[in-house]
């Protein structure tokens, strides 16, 4: 009798199956599932204590300002109450007129008679206003306003409105409102003249005017 058919090994069997060979040995590695079926999957690494998740998230996220205490919105509310104090005091120098027969100084004294009012409203809900933006560099464009307006007022009853009121649209248009030098310069001499020819010519309302 000849030799018989070698005796096909484990490797070989498991080949013949359609399957991966098995590994041999005890060290070999475990699958996924491990020696003994499956484990728990691995939970996925949180934040480090302490961190902000919304701060983490964004990389360019930056800390709102914290907002102006009491004591700066008791000082805002102070300056806007002596500007429209002011105002009111240099319109009344003016001619406050009547209504129906308004002076220079009417509407002047209407407007810082409205700011007056408001910075008293400002003044007595100082405390409990805890929604006001925190100062910047765009507030200084606020102080840069007012002190063009009360060189506006000082001016208009020396010279005239008309030059005063120039200025004072262009520099607002073009420094403060950051238009082109072309439509600051057109604006302003259109504002002038659409003042003029409603308060001077319609309405011949006394302002202090050259021409």
């Amino acid at each position: 009798m000849g030799p018989g058919p070698a005796k096909r090994t484990a490797p070989e069997a498991g080949e013949a199956s359609g399957g991966a060979p098995a590994p041999d040995g005890p060290g070999a590695p475990d699958g996924p599932e491990g020696p003994e079926g499956p484990g728990p999957a691995a939970a996925p690494p949180g934040p480090p204590a302490g961190a902000d998740p919304v701060q983490d998230a964004e990389p360019g996220f930056e800390e709102a300002p914290e907002p102006p205490r009491p004591r700066t919105n008791t000082a805002v509310a102070l300056v806007v109450t002596a500007f429209g104090a002011v105002g009111c005091l240099g319109s009344w120098s003016l001619g406050p007129g009547t209504p129906a027969e308004p002076a220079a100084g009417t509407w002047p004294l209407v407007v810082c008679a409205v700011i007056t009012v408001l910075g008293c409203v400002l003044l007595g809900t100082a405390r409990r206003t805890a929604d006001t933006e925190a100062f910047s560099a765009a507030s200084w464009k606020i102080l840069a306003g007012i002190g063009t307006m009360a060189g506006f007022i000082a001016l208009i009853g020396t010279i005239g409105f008309e030059i005063p009121s120039a200025l004072l649209a262009f520099v607002w248009l073009r420094f403060l409102g950051g238009e082109s030098w072309r439509l600051s310069a057109v604006a302003s001499v259109l504002i002038v003249a659409a003042f003029y020819a409603v308060f001077v010519g319609l309405l011949s309302v006394p302002i202090p005017h050259l021409f």
